[in-house]
Protein backbone atom coordinates (compact mmCIF):
# COMPACT_ATOMS: atom_id res chain seq x y z
CA UNK A 1 0.00 0.00 0.00
CA UNK A 2 0.98 3.78 -0.47
CA UNK A 3 0.61 5.91 2.07
CA UNK A 4 1.34 10.08 2.15
CA UNK A 5 2.43 11.58 5.38
CA UNK A 6 2.25 15.63 4.84
CA UNK A 7 4.06 17.41 8.07
CA UNK A 8 6.40 20.48 8.38
CA UNK A 9 8.06 18.64 10.82
CA UNK A 10 10.53 16.17 9.12
CA UNK A 11 11.72 13.99 12.08
CA UNK A 12 8.04 13.39 12.11
CA UNK A 13 8.11 12.33 8.72
CA UNK A 14 11.25 10.62 8.57
CA UNK A 15 9.67 8.65 11.83
CA UNK A 16 6.21 7.96 10.13
CA UNK A 17 8.16 6.67 7.15
CA UNK A 18 9.91 4.01 9.46
CA UNK A 19 6.75 3.10 10.91
CA UNK A 20 5.03 2.62 7.82
CA UNK A 21 8.23 0.56 5.76
CA UNK A 22 8.50 -1.34 9.05
CA UNK A 23 4.42 -2.96 8.04
CA UNK A 24 5.59 -3.21 4.26
CA UNK A 25 4.10 0.09 2.75
CA UNK A 26 5.74 2.78 0.83
CA UNK A 27 5.73 6.06 2.26
CA UNK A 28 5.64 9.51 0.26
CA UNK A 29 6.25 12.89 2.84
CA UNK A 30 5.86 16.12 1.74
CA UNK A 31 6.20 19.49 3.96
CA UNK A 32 3.62 21.54 3.40
CA UNK A 33 -0.39 21.35 2.21
CA UNK A 34 0.26 22.64 -0.96
CA UNK A 35 2.40 19.84 -1.69
CA UNK A 36 0.35 17.25 -0.23
CA UNK A 37 -2.26 17.93 -3.15
CA UNK A 38 -0.39 17.73 -5.98
CA UNK A 39 1.63 14.36 -4.17
CA UNK A 40 -2.03 13.27 -3.62
CA UNK A 41 -2.79 13.15 -7.26
CA UNK A 42 0.20 12.20 -8.47
CA UNK A 43 1.01 8.88 -5.96
CA UNK A 44 -2.84 8.00 -5.62
CA UNK A 45 -2.16 6.86 -2.30
CA UNK A 46 -4.29 4.08 -0.11
CA UNK A 47 -3.87 6.48 3.86
CA UNK A 48 -2.87 10.07 3.85
CA UNK A 49 -2.00 11.56 6.96
CA UNK A 50 -1.69 15.08 8.11
CA UNK A 51 -0.27 17.62 10.21
CA UNK A 52 -3.04 20.18 11.37
CA UNK A 53 -0.73 22.90 11.40
CA UNK A 54 1.07 23.47 8.03
CA UNK A 55 2.48 26.07 5.73
CA UNK A 56 0.47 26.98 2.58
CA UNK A 57 -2.79 25.18 3.56
CA UNK A 58 -3.46 23.34 7.55
CA UNK A 59 -4.68 20.25 7.70
CA UNK A 60 -8.03 20.72 8.17
CA UNK A 61 -8.73 22.75 4.73
CA UNK A 62 -6.59 20.00 3.13
CA UNK A 63 -8.51 17.34 4.72
CA UNK A 64 -11.77 19.10 3.24
CA UNK A 65 -10.07 19.22 -0.03
CA UNK A 66 -9.10 15.51 -0.39
CA UNK A 67 -12.84 14.44 0.64
CA UNK A 68 -14.04 16.15 -2.46
CA UNK A 69 -11.47 14.57 -4.39
CA UNK A 70 -11.59 11.14 -3.12
CA UNK A 71 -14.57 9.97 -0.69
CA UNK A 72 -13.02 7.23 0.98
CA UNK A 73 -9.35 7.05 0.97
CA UNK A 74 -8.93 6.95 5.04
CA UNK A 75 -7.28 10.17 6.46
CA UNK A 76 -5.13 10.42 10.03
CA UNK A 77 -4.98 13.80 11.29
CA UNK A 78 -2.17 14.74 13.73
CA UNK A 79 -1.79 17.37 15.70
CA UNK A 80 -0.09 18.36 19.13
CA UNK A 81 -3.24 19.50 20.31
CA UNK A 82 -5.53 16.85 21.10
CA UNK A 83 -8.95 18.58 22.63
CA UNK A 84 -12.22 17.86 21.84
CA UNK A 85 -12.72 21.13 19.96
CA UNK A 86 -9.98 20.14 17.47
CA UNK A 87 -10.91 16.71 17.12
CA UNK A 88 -14.49 17.68 16.55
CA UNK A 89 -13.12 20.14 13.92
CA UNK A 90 -11.18 17.41 12.53
CA UNK A 91 -13.82 14.81 11.80
CA UNK A 92 -16.16 17.27 10.62
CA UNK A 93 -13.53 18.33 8.25
CA UNK A 94 -13.64 14.49 7.13
CA UNK A 95 -10.57 12.60 8.79
CA UNK A 96 -11.38 9.06 9.79
CA UNK A 97 -8.76 9.11 12.81
CA UNK A 98 -7.12 12.09 14.99
CA UNK A 99 -4.09 11.05 16.54
CA UNK A 100 -2.07 13.36 19.12
CA UNK A 101 1.43 14.24 19.04
CA UNK A 102 3.66 12.59 20.45
CA UNK A 103 2.35 9.25 19.82
CA UNK A 104 3.45 5.83 20.10
CA UNK A 105 4.96 3.78 17.19
CA UNK A 106 2.80 0.49 17.56
CA UNK A 107 -0.31 2.40 17.91
CA UNK A 108 0.32 4.13 15.11
CA UNK A 109 0.76 1.05 12.99
CA UNK A 110 -2.26 -0.52 14.14
CA UNK A 111 -4.70 2.49 13.33
CA UNK A 112 -3.46 2.84 9.92
CA UNK A 113 -3.44 -1.15 9.37
CA UNK A 114 -7.13 -0.98 10.93
CA UNK A 115 -7.70 1.87 8.59
CA UNK A 116 -6.18 -0.14 5.32
CA UNK A 117 -8.18 -3.09 6.26
CA UNK A 118 -11.53 -1.38 6.51
CA UNK A 119 -10.65 0.27 3.35
CA UNK A 120 -9.77 -2.89 1.30
CA UNK A 121 -12.98 -4.72 2.79
CA UNK A 122 -15.00 -1.71 1.86
CA UNK A 123 -18.82 -1.70 2.31
CA UNK A 124 -21.63 -1.63 0.01
CA UNK A 125 -23.07 1.54 1.91
CA UNK A 126 -20.43 3.62 1.37
CA UNK A 127 -20.26 6.18 -1.57
CA UNK A 128 -18.50 5.06 -4.59
CA UNK A 129 -15.06 6.34 -4.60
CA UNK A 130 -14.84 9.45 -7.03
CA UNK A 131 -13.06 9.41 -10.27
CA UNK A 132 -9.63 11.19 -10.27
CA UNK A 133 -9.39 13.97 -12.76
CA UNK A 134 -5.76 13.21 -13.18
CA UNK A 135 -3.89 9.60 -13.59
CA UNK A 136 0.02 9.20 -13.64
CA UNK A 137 1.56 6.00 -14.10
CA UNK A 138 5.05 6.17 -14.24
CA UNK A 139 5.46 8.29 -18.15
CA UNK A 140 2.14 7.81 -19.11
CA UNK A 141 -0.18 10.51 -18.07
CA UNK A 142 -4.69 9.57 -18.26
CA UNK A 143 -7.00 13.00 -18.29
CA UNK A 144 -9.72 12.09 -17.31
CA UNK A 145 -11.32 14.43 -17.73
CA UNK A 146 -10.27 15.29 -21.00
CA UNK A 147 -10.26 12.29 -22.84
CA UNK A 148 -5.98 12.23 -23.21
CA UNK A 149 -3.69 10.32 -22.98
CA UNK A 150 -0.03 11.45 -22.98
CA UNK A 151 3.01 9.12 -22.74
CA UNK A 152 6.52 10.72 -22.33
CA UNK A 153 4.46 14.15 -23.09
CA UNK A 154 3.23 13.46 -26.55
CA UNK A 155 -0.75 12.44 -27.29
CA UNK A 156 -1.74 9.34 -28.21
CA UNK A 157 -4.76 9.11 -30.68
CA UNK A 158 -7.00 6.76 -29.37
CA UNK A 159 -10.32 5.56 -30.26
CA UNK A 160 -13.17 6.22 -28.15
CA UNK A 161 -13.33 2.81 -26.84
CA UNK A 162 -10.04 2.32 -26.56
CA UNK A 163 -9.80 5.55 -23.92
CA UNK A 164 -12.58 4.54 -21.92
CA UNK A 165 -10.99 1.04 -21.48
CA UNK A 166 -7.58 2.88 -20.72
CA UNK A 167 -9.62 5.55 -18.04
CA UNK A 168 -11.63 2.26 -16.78
CA UNK A 169 -8.51 0.66 -15.77
CA UNK A 170 -6.51 3.98 -14.83
CA UNK A 171 -9.18 4.30 -12.38
CA UNK A 172 -8.49 0.71 -10.88
CA UNK A 173 -4.39 0.44 -10.71
CA UNK A 174 -3.58 -2.88 -9.87
CA UNK A 175 -6.51 -4.75 -10.09
CA UNK A 176 -7.24 -7.38 -12.08
CA UNK A 177 -10.26 -7.40 -14.71
CA UNK A 178 -11.69 -10.34 -16.70
CA UNK A 179 -12.49 -9.47 -20.38
CA UNK A 180 -16.15 -9.41 -19.11
CA UNK A 181 -15.50 -7.49 -16.57
CA UNK A 182 -13.94 -4.94 -18.88
CA UNK A 183 -17.22 -5.71 -21.40
CA UNK A 184 -19.36 -4.55 -18.77
CA UNK A 185 -18.02 -1.72 -17.04
CA UNK A 186 -16.93 0.00 -21.03
CA UNK A 187 -19.58 -1.38 -23.01
CA UNK A 188 -22.52 -2.22 -20.35
CA UNK A 189 -25.56 -3.98 -21.07
CA UNK A 190 -26.50 -2.02 -24.21
CA UNK A 191 -23.53 -3.77 -26.84
CA UNK A 192 -22.00 -7.37 -25.76
CA UNK A 193 -18.93 -8.11 -28.18
CA UNK A 194 -17.39 -11.09 -28.08
CA UNK A 195 -14.91 -11.22 -25.33
CA UNK A 196 -12.24 -12.28 -27.68
CA UNK A 197 -12.43 -9.16 -29.15
CA UNK A 198 -11.16 -7.62 -26.09
CA UNK A 199 -7.33 -9.25 -26.87
CA UNK A 200 -7.90 -6.90 -30.20
CA UNK A 201 -8.57 -3.38 -27.94
CA UNK A 202 -5.54 -4.46 -25.99
CA UNK A 203 -2.88 -5.76 -28.51
CA UNK A 204 -4.10 -1.90 -30.55
CA UNK A 205 -4.08 -0.11 -27.31
CA UNK A 206 -0.16 -1.58 -26.33
CA UNK A 207 1.12 -0.95 -29.76
CA UNK A 208 0.14 2.99 -28.62
CA UNK A 209 1.19 3.37 -25.24
CA UNK A 210 4.05 0.85 -24.67
CA UNK A 211 7.81 1.47 -25.45
CA UNK A 212 8.07 -2.19 -26.50
CA UNK A 213 4.34 -4.09 -26.56
CA UNK A 214 5.72 -7.08 -26.19
CA UNK A 215 6.59 -5.91 -22.79
CA UNK A 216 4.17 -4.12 -21.07
CA UNK A 217 4.38 -2.09 -18.34
CA UNK A 218 0.96 -0.34 -18.46
CA UNK A 219 -1.17 -2.69 -19.36
CA UNK A 220 -0.88 -6.03 -18.25
CA UNK A 221 -2.09 -9.45 -19.11
CA UNK A 222 -2.45 -11.98 -15.59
Amino acid sequence: MKILIADDERDICEAVRKIVERSGHTCFAVYDGLLALEAFERENPDLVILDVMMPEVNGFDLCRDLRERDARVPIIMLSAKCDIVDKSVGFAAGCDDYIAKPFNSQELSMRIEALLRRARLGSPDEPPRRNRSVVRLGDMEVRLKRNEVLVHGQYVNLTPKEFQIIAFLANHVGEAFSSQDIIANVWGEAYMPDSGSIAVFVRKIRNKIEDDPSKPRYLQTV
